[in-house]
């Protein structure tokens, strides 16, 4: 008993509870409970098979594992064991001061949710109900208002924390719409009640761990955190069909490490959604050393066999990180360094319900095979909130260096841009190299780009964009240095295409020189260019239709 509470003892003093930048000691925990018995006083340790799970993956072990849990919250915290096995589980209620382990080989699998119709569900099991209506309900989706009619939920819960080499599979689990374009699976509506939505929920929490689990099919969210304080999410290996992690009006967020594969959704997304009833903003985030991807058939990342979808797969290959579309609190203060994306969309920045996105630095990205131009900014008033209080917002101080792109598609270059009257601010890109398909016609560069200023955010909304590289509209204060765009195949339209901007300094910018020129400038004053290989040295003051 000694050795064990010595081991115990150093667990908690690495962080297992849920202090940040820990490492969980490479240890049995299954062997340290069998040896010091399995949930005695005092030991710290709380096997669910001790409280009646059995593992076997056919006996609903809900309430074995929530008595274990309940246990370990009584005794002031402890260490909630997974040994190997597959725990079929409905709504499992985290706690304060409780750290879940997975041992390898575990598995929490989401059990059935009830079918349309069926009120009783699997062996007469069903999700925790949703929370009730609220008057903020239409400000965001459904899944988005919800915590409860989860896997694993909890709310106003502090240092806590899920660790360890298992799986926690929601096979049952709704993945937000009333249809299944996939085929895959039975539908399950996440309206319906005892319906499962999400994998992990979590909802005005603080001191919050997760660490080197997988998560398949993770429903709506495989990761849903709202007004959580104080997160690590590191070396966590996610493969979903919908959102990867949600990062909803949390503040102090550090991501790192981790995998996402999500075709049909967003895979690392920042929000900050009118969800808690009130404008919060996400804040002092970092994403770090992180692949993102829409690439692969569900399941074969996990399995390591990395398969792509065949060319008539009905995948949309977003698998993203994005800022949005949820944004009536705000971005404040992001950090995203080091990542890779394959066959995804690229970054996106988006404020269009009010959310003032400040201060954001993205650095070091490599990217392959996208879907649409690699950056997205997006100022927009589509303005879901409060109608006396949701106004446009702001999006300035903006750097963005070191990135390559290999593989943009032709249709959609990097689109930059504000609405009348709200124009981006202060943008620095440097250090960048877009290699795109080309092939763009002389009609494809007449194109004029809707405003569509209400609209939901999404790059595809703006059709064919007349610029092989960069279309920039709204803008101030905006500068290029060291960028280069590449085509494979010839494109007629100019690499850059300017309107209604104010101050923008182009320095070092390599891009193919067409006949008419690189530079479509429409309505522009303060334009400087230099030391470039697309253009000659320019300098205007102010210009309403030229091509340089």
């Amino acid at each position: 008993m000694r050795n064990f509470d010595s081991m115990r003892r150093a667990i908690l003093r690495a962080g297992s509870l849920g202090y940040m930048g820990a490492v969980v000691p490479a240890v049995s925990f299954a062997a340290a409970a069998k040896k010091g018995g399995a949930a005695a006083p005092g030991s710290g340790m709380f096997d669910v098979r001790a409280y009646g799970a059995t593992g076997d993956g056919k006996t609903v072990d809900t309430p074995a594992v929530n008595r274990a849990i309940e246990a370990a919250a009584a005794a002031g915290g402890g260490v909630v064991l997974f040994p190997p096995g597959t725990y079929l589980c409905f709504s499992i209620h985290l706690k304060s001061n409780v750290h879940l382990h997975l041992e390898q080989g575990s598995t929490i699998l989401a059990a059935d949710s009830p079918k349309p119709g069926d009120t009783t569900g699997y062996n007469g099991g069903t999700y925790d109900a949703a929370e009730p209506k609220t008057e903020w309900d239409a400000y965001q989706d459904y899944g988005h208002n919800h915590w409860h009619n989860s896997l694993l939920w909890g709310e106003d819960i502090h240092d806590f924390s899920i660790t360890g080499t298992g799986l926690i599979y929601g096979k049952g689990l709704s993945f937000g719409a009333g249809r299944n374009p996939r085929g895959d699976y039975p539908v399950y509506i996440a309206e319906q009640a005892g319906v499962g939505n999400k994998a992990i929920a979590l909802k005005n929490c603080r001191n919050v761990t997760f660490r080197d689990f997988s998560v398949l099919k993770g429903g709506h969210f495989a990761f849903l955190l709202t007004g959580v304080d104080n997160v690590t999410i590191d070396n966590v290996k996610i493969d979903t069909d919908r959102d990867g992690i949600g990062i909803d009006c949390c503040q102090n967020v550090r991501v790192s490490n981790c995998t996402v594969n999500s075709p049909w959704d967003d895979g690392i997304c920042p929000k900050s959604s009118y969800a808690l009833g009130y404008a919060r903003p996400t804040k002092n985030v970092t994403i770090a050393n992180c692949l993102v991807t829409g690439y692969y058939q569900l399941g074969t990342v996990l399995d390591g066999s990395f398969k792509k979808f065949p060319a008539d797969a009905r995948a949309f290959g977003t698998g993203r990180v994005k800022c949005g579309t949820e944004s009536n609190g705000g971005f404040i203060n992001i950090t995203v360094t080091g990542c890779v994306f394959e066959g995804c969309l690229g970054y996106a920045l988006e404020s269009v319900d009010g959310a003032l996105l400040e201060d954001i630095t993205i650095s070091n990205t490599t990217m392959r095979d996208l879907g649409c131009g690699p950056i997205f900014m997006r100022l927009g008033s589509r303005l879901r909130g409060p109608k006396e209080s949701t106004k446009v917002g702001t999006m300035k101080r903006i750097l963005i260096s070191n990135l390559e792109c290999y593989n943009a598609p032709k249709r959609q270059g990097s689109i930059l841009s504000g609405i009348p009257g709200y124009a981006i601010e202060d943008v620095k890109l440097s250090n960048i190299y877009i290699e795109t398909v080309g092939g763009g016609t002389g009609d494809d560069a007449k194109i004029v780009v809707p405003e569509i200023e209400d609209s939901y955010p999404e790059p595809g909304r703006f059709g064919v964009i007349p610029a092989s590289g960069f279309f920039l509209r709204h803008m101030k204060h905006l500068e290029m240095s060291h960028v280069e765009i590449a085509n494979q195949t010839p494109d007629a339209r100019p690499a850059f295409y300017l309107s209604s901007v104010e101050r923008a300094d182009f320095f070092a910018v390599t891009a193919p020189r067409n006949a008419d020129g690189t530079f479509a400038l429409h309505d522009v004053k303060d334009l400087r260019i230099g030391w470039s290989r697309a253009a000659a040295d320019t300098a205007l003051d102010s210009v309403d239709s030229k091509v340089v």
